[in-house]
């Protein structure tokens, strides 16, 4: 039971850790006083937001140190890449300390490679202490990288919401305090032994519990996470967030106490030895055996409780051809069963068909925009790409674990994620063509800058954008089509292993 316990708490520190480390996300909030220290153009100041991409390049790093170093030392390694990247940015912006523009270039490129050894940890994590229930605990860990800007924004209007520089600070900072409180549970992480069916049920109602608070921290940080500079509004708002961060600690302990109630308190209050037993000792004894024989019989079929006292009463061996039913099919007429045995083989979808699913509204977006040049097209394909991009990034990281294998995650999804630079310097590189080839038709000079306007500038972009990513989703169907026989394999195993005795 303790083991049990301190898995969920190693669960909530990854959860702490992904929402606390994703600081490329407020970039944006002190970029325009950066470009002003440095002296710098906008093509440049971009520049610097491609490098923290970059650094993904380099986070298959983390997955090699794993092979020779301890999770905790790989985790203050990422804290401290943050805080030496983000730390000197920051005396830069306070004007103490001048560094050339090649140099904060490699600062950012740094803090980027920080993120994702954060996340290889939390990755390996999830993998090690939630075998049965993997999928289930990468999503929700990698669902709270995205709270981080809300979380950045009230922290930052809380402290000083007149200074932007404070973000820097943020981000060098409170990852490192992160890894602190996140170090006594990651230190002593559990031996586990296999969950058994019932095991598996009670951590898939507290995954459910826990993403419910996921979602309710997302709208509640939607809603207040940038609404108001006010320091001691934003205080009592940070205050409500890390009330919700920290919640999910007491979730397992209420299903353990349930539980510990039910198997303890309520059965001593059961009448053992009662003279008004409607039930015959004999058919009792025969259905402990049917209990304690529950593998063998998922294996080779079930019996009835007739077949079993005949066989006891007339000293009969058990032979291969005397179970009533194989595995697979229904243990006998006019019994009730679940609607999951009739339609699960025949509605199943495997992982990778999902991929392919989430990617369909990418390409609808684009086209959309291109399209149309209105704001309601703007609103709804942002929404349209922002969904497919989470399900998408959550998703990839099961994907990876289950058609590479769990040991060598970290190494194999930092490789994979080596598309997001790659898939930023293209469709940037696409962009900046099509903006710079229409500037000459719609010439407008703001200051010292040339400027394109007009829905021109943005159209072809749109359309390329479409077609890359139709061509993405043809690449996932046709992964989905190499893979599909293995899922439904794993799949009609799994439900054959739940079938249940009768």
């Amino acid at each position: 039971m303790a083991g049990q316990s301190r898995k969920w708490m190693i669960l909530v520190a990854t959860v702490w850790i992904q929402a606390f480390t994703g600081t490329n996300f407020d970039f944006s909030a002190y970029s325009s006083d950066l470009k002003s220290i440095l002296g710098i153009s906008q093509v440049q100041l971009n520049y610097l937001a491609v490098a923290s991409d970059l650094g993904k390049v380099f986070g298959w790093s983390s997955g090699l140190a794993l092979m020779y170093f301890p999770l905790w030392v790989v985790l203050f390694m990422a804290a401290f890449m943050g805080l030496f990247g983000y730390g000197l940015q920051w005396l830069v912006m306070r004007d103490i300390i001048s560094l050339p523009y090649i140099l904060v270039f490699l600062l950012c490129l740094l803090a980027g490679c920080s993120i994702c050894w954060f996340n290889t940890v939390c990755f390996v994590l999830c993998i090690q202490n939630f075998p049965a229930n993997r999928p289930l605990a990468l999503s929700l860990t990698i669902a709270f990288n995205g709270v981080s800007a809300a979380l950045y924004t009230l922290a930052g209007n809380a402290i000083d919401s007149s200074s932007n520089d404070i973000y820097l600070l943020l981000n060098a900072f409170i990852p490192l305090i992160t890894s602190v409180v996140s170090l006594i549970p990651i230190i002593r992480q559990p031996s586990l032994d296999p969950l058994p069916p019932d095991g598996v049920r009670r951590d898939s109602l507290i995954f459910l519990i826990l993403n419910f608070l996921a979602i309710l921290t997302g709208i509640y940080l939607l809603l207040f996470g940038s609404s108001s500079s006010d320091g001691m509004r934003a205080r009592l708002l940070l205050g409500g967030a890390i009330f919700l961060l920290i919640f999910p600690l007491c979730i397992p302990g209420i299903v353990y106490a349930r539980e510990w109630f039910h198997r303890t308190i309520h059965s001593s209050f059961s009448l053992h030895g009662s003279g008004f037993i409607l039930v015959d000792v004999d058919d009792l004894e025969l259905h402990k055996e049917l209990i304690t024989r529950e593998s063998s019989y998922h294996e080779n079929g079930d019996e009835t409780l007739y077949e079993i006292k005949r066989r006891k009463n007339s000293g009969e061996k058990e032979g291969c051809c005397d179970s009533m039913v194989k595995k697979d099919r229904l243990a006998m007429l006019g019994e009730e069963h679940p609607v999951s045995l009739l339609v699960s083989r025949k509605m199943y979808f495997a992982r990778t068909a999902w991929l392919t699913i989430a990617l369909v509204p990418t390409p609808i977006a684009f086209f959309l925009l291109a399209a149309s040049g209105n704001a309601v097209a703007l609103h709804i394909s942002t929404a349209l790409v922002g969904l497919s991009s989470g399900f998408i990034f959550a998703a990839a990281v099961s994907i990876t674990s289950e058609l590479f294998g769990p040991n060598s995650v970290g190494v194999n999804h930092n490789i994979l994620i080596t598309n997001i630079p790659i898939g930023s310097l293209v469709y940037g590189f696409l962009a900046a063509i099509v903006y710079d080839s229409h500037v000459s038709s719609s010439l407008n000079i703001i200051t010292d800058s040339v400027v394109c306007m007009g829905r021109q500038c943005y159209f072809l972009t749109f359309v390329w954008w479409g077609c890359l990513s139709v061509l993405g989703l043809t690449s996932s169907f046709l992964l989905f089509l190499r893979t599909r026989h293995a899922y439904y394999q794993f799949e009609a195993k799994r439900i054959s292993s739940m079938t249940p005795l009768y």
